[in-house]
């Protein structure tokens, strides 16, 4: 069991490589730490889950699952997972950045405004739609699980865990699911299958709760707050301004009516045109966070996820992030970039921190770029204007063809493709489903077309409980996923026929719909085949053999001239034939020959003798004499066993 307090594991070494040097945080399902790794030489962070899940074998298997997909993707915006293991409970590696989490700024109270959020909005989307192009759903995206670097760089943390927590047998205490259950979709709530749009509906709520201060539907009780959120949309506040539309959509009730997160990386790239270029994000240190945390009652019932931190950071300073190149956007760059940082007291709100020639002046980032050219050319800005204008070309109609055919378009009009990916049920790998700009819709000469191009069918999850359940059953789930599906008929000792037994081979849970689940199903249990008997066999060892089989022994016992009493004769059905299990097999044995008595005619007459032969099935030899006299012996003599049918001789005398 771990230690009540924190602080008592500092020092320990986890699997002899990871030293933990300092506490971050504690929730109800891990606890993270600062460590060094000793191998490496370098800071990580550890996140230890609670000693609650580390006896449940099913948590531990969806872990490790999990782990290994979430160490698979490399993208800038996601946590980078460097080491998993078990060392009395199960623990994660992760990298180590310092910027704390944007739950911390929230708390501190700060407020985004809608540029910054903007811009947070744009790199979380960045991270979503690529784990979501592995097949890989957050679940639990909220404030606590988007981490900054010192740079100001969002990372997306705790990818997978949501899941593999969720379909444990741990059971969270009262009230932990509070910050979960803010950000959750409409079908989370009602326990219905995810896609990644469960996702982008959290981002929304997210980005409203960052620049309002408010979570909608949020109450003061977790069914509250998920019966709220299960009948109607979003309601986007006016205070996020040009966000309010592509946030509005994010928002809806249904999962088919949102934008999938490379959709709206699109909206928000839109959005951008109408909006003043961000300030500096107002970064709380990691181990700031930390202490924060230790503090306050709702944050020590969240989750936290591995909190990087540089070695040099001081928590005593709040460190900023600088302010992105107002041409990122722009040029609609998939990794905005990033000047030097901005002092440490300066935050969005600050007047400090606005141009002291420009108080509180709107400023519209291409019309800014514009205004620079032009003062820069000074009496020649007219001449350099004309000189910026690019010719344009129609968007032409580029819906249903593979992504492969366009490459002569874009070279003939000098267009940058940008492809994002997507999955859509009916397209096929390769298809593009949209375009920004539209068919249509006019692009100057080396602007950049967005096209959203299909990666196949929409994402499904296949369902799991199969094993010794009615193919028909099996199949009805199947068909209600989305999925087909083939069948191979096996034997197998404990399913009834007809009852599915598994899977033909390693099939993922999350599959495109119209994908084929392999199933193996039963022919119930293999046919036996009835052993050799041999020659001096004895009725206990043929028994045996056939008990070992599952079949059934009867005996049978006869007489025999040949085989010697207790010996098996044969057996029925023969040596070599195929019978059922459970079937009965006749073991016949012998009971040596078949002897009587020669019966004591003495004193009898003929008739009467021959009478007596016959009852103890003998028949009557030679005789002798006269037959009108009386038996005075026999040969045999009387009581001799002879076998049955033997001819005894008698004689007779007048």
């Amino acid at each position: 069991m771990a230690p009540t307090r924190l602080s008592d594991q500092v020092g320990r070494v986890i699997s002899g490589r990871y030293r933990l040097v300092a506490p971050l945080g504690s929730g109800s399902s891990a606890q993270v730490y600062l460590a060094d790794d000793v191998v490496l030489a370098r800071q990580v962070a550890v996140k230890m889950l609670q000693p609650s899940l580390a006896g449940d074998e099913h948590f531990l298997r969806r872990f490790r699952a999990e782990a290994q997909t979430v160490a698979a993707i490399s993208h800038p915006n996601v946590v980078v997972v460097h080491d998993w293991g078990e060392d009395e409970v199960p623990y994660l590696v992760t990298e180590y950045l310092a910027g704390g989490s944007l739950r911390a700024m929230l708390g501190a109270g700060h407020r985004l405004t809608p540029s910054q959020a903007l811009m947070v909005g744009l790199e979380v989307c960045q991270g979503l739609a690529h784990a979501h192009g592995k097949g890989l759903v957050h679940r639990d995206l909220k404030p606590a699980n988007i981490l900054f670097d010192v740079d100001g760089r969002l990372r997306i943390a705790d990818f997978g865990l949501a899941r593999a927590i969720a379909e444990a047998s741990h059971t969270e205490p009262d009230g932990s699911i509070v910050g979960t259950a803010r950000y959750s979709a409409p079908e989370q709530a009602r326990g219905e299958r995810l896609d990644g749009r469960a996702d982008v509906y959290a981002l929304a709520l997210l980005l409203i709760e960052a620049v309002t201060g408010q979570v909608p539907f949020a109450s003061d009780t977790t069914l509250g707050t998920l019966m709220a959120r299960i009948d109607r949309d979003v309601e986007v506040p006016d205070a996020l301004g040009p966000l309010q539309a592509c946030l509005a959509r994010a928002g809806r009730l249904r999962p088919d009516e949102r934008p999938d997160a490379g959709e709206l990386i699109i909206s928000l790239h839109a959005a951008a045109t109408e909006l003043d270029a961000p300030g500096p994000l107002p970064l709380i240190g990691a181990l700031a966070e930390a202490a924060q945390a230790a503090d306050t009652s709702e944050d020590a019932r969240t989750t936290l996820a591995p909190l990087p931190l540089d070695p040099t950071f001081d928590p005593d300073v709040t460190v900023v992030a600088a302010s992105p190149d107002p041409t990122a956007l722009i040029a609609a760059a998939p990794e905005p970039a990033r000047g030097a940082a901005a002092p440490a007291t300066a935050g969005p709100d600050d007047p400090a921190a606005q141009p002291p020639d420009e108080p509180g002046r709107r400023r519209r980032w291409p019309l800014a770029l514009l205004a620079m050219l032009l003062l820069a050319a000074g009496a020649g800005g007219f001449l350099l204007f004309q000189s910026l204008q690019t010719p344009t070309y129609e968007v032409p109609d580029l819906v249903g063809q593979q992504i492969a055919e366009i490459g002569l378009i874009a070279e003939q009009n000098d267009w940058i493709v940008d492809e994002k990916k997507t999955r859509r049920t009916g397209t096929e790998p390769g298809e593009i489903v949209s375009t920004t700009p539209a068919a249509g819709e006019q692009l100057e000469e080396g602007g950049t077309l967005v096209v959203v191009v299909s990666e196949g069918n929409a994402l499904t999850t296949r369902p799991t409980d199969l094993v010794d359940r009615p193919l028909a059953e099996v199949v009805a789930e199947l068909t209600t996923a989305g999925l087909e599906h083939t069948t191979t008929e096996v034997f197998d000792e404990e399913i009834v026929a007809g009852n599915v037994v598994g899977l033909d081979g390693e099939v993922d849970e999350t599959l495109p719909e119209g994908t084929s689940v392999p199933l193996l199903v039963s022919k119930g249990p293999e046919p036996r085949v009835v052993p050799e008997v041999d020659d001096d066999a004895t009725y206990e060892a043929v028994a045996a053999q056939l008990t070992d089989l599952r079949l059934v022994p009867v005996r049978k016992d006869v007489f025999s001239d040949d085989v010697a009493e207790g010996i098996v004769i044969s057996v029925a059905p023969e040596s070599g034939a195929e019978v059922p299990r459970g079937a009965e097999v006749t073991v016949t044995v012998s009971k040596g020959p078949d002897l009587v008595a020669v019966p004591d005619t003495r004193g009898k007459r003929l008739a009467e003798a021959e009478a007596m032969l016959e009852a103890a099935g003998l028949v009557l030899g030679q005789d002798c004499c006269n037959s009108r006299g009386r038996v005075f012996d026999s040969d045999p003599v009387p009581g001799t066993m002879v076998r049955r049918g033997s001819a005894v001789t008698l004689f007779l005398r007048g």
